[in-house]
């Protein structure tokens, strides 16, 4: 398997590659991190909507497709990344993925779209879950998950509760619940 390449776990597309250009800020989502996360959200994603803010190689999104999610929305600001994106869409033949070249937060302020799993992978060190919190939760379906990737756990606010946590070395992930108060 290449460097700048992540394989594709479970699904129709299991094994598949998705190839990504080499860059510092690009740390795609371990397998046995994947592999946890998608334990916690049920292998099989048959008819959700799932959403992917800063995507990167795009890893979690194509996952949720291949494990039969209705619709993917994957946003990805960087030009040459979102190339890549592009050709693993076109090579996996994903239908159900829509790619959006956007920052993640102007996207979520402009959207309109209602998801049932979030995935949120931000560049390693950035603290924006204080600024994406408020526009994720109307974003949400009632009974909706969100996937938080950081190097320190959120603060959550009224109404976020965390499901489950977990830790791979410095990267400490969570999975969210949003209950309107």
């Amino acid at each position: 398997m290449s460097r700048n390449s992540v394989r594709i776990i479970g699904g129709a597309w299991r094994s598949r590659l998705v190839s990504f250009p080499p860059s510092k800020e690009l740390r795609p989502t371990p397998n046995r991190v994947r592999e946890t996360l998608f334990n916690w959200l049920g292998q099989d994603l048959t008819g959700k909507a799932c959403l992917d803010l800063f995507a990167g190689s795009g890893v979690l999104g194509f996952e949720a497709a291949s494990r039969g999610a209705a619709r993917v929305v994957i946003v990805e600001r960087d030009r040459e990344i979102f190339r890549a994106l592009q050709a693993s869409r076109e090579r996996l033949a994903a239908g159900a993925v829509e790619l959006k070249k956007a920052d993640a937060l102007e996207f979520l302020r402009a959207d309109t779209g209602v998801y049932d799993v979030v995935f949120v992978d931000p560049p390693f060190k950035a603290d924006c879950w204080a600024r994406i919190a408020p526009l994720l939760a109307r974003r949400l379906a009632p009974g909706a998950l969100v996937y938080y990737e950081c190097a320190a756990p959120p603060r959550l606010s009224s109404g976020w509760t965390a499901v489950k946590e977990g830790r791979a070395g410095q990267v400490r992930y969570h999975l969210l619940n949003w209950t309107p108060t």
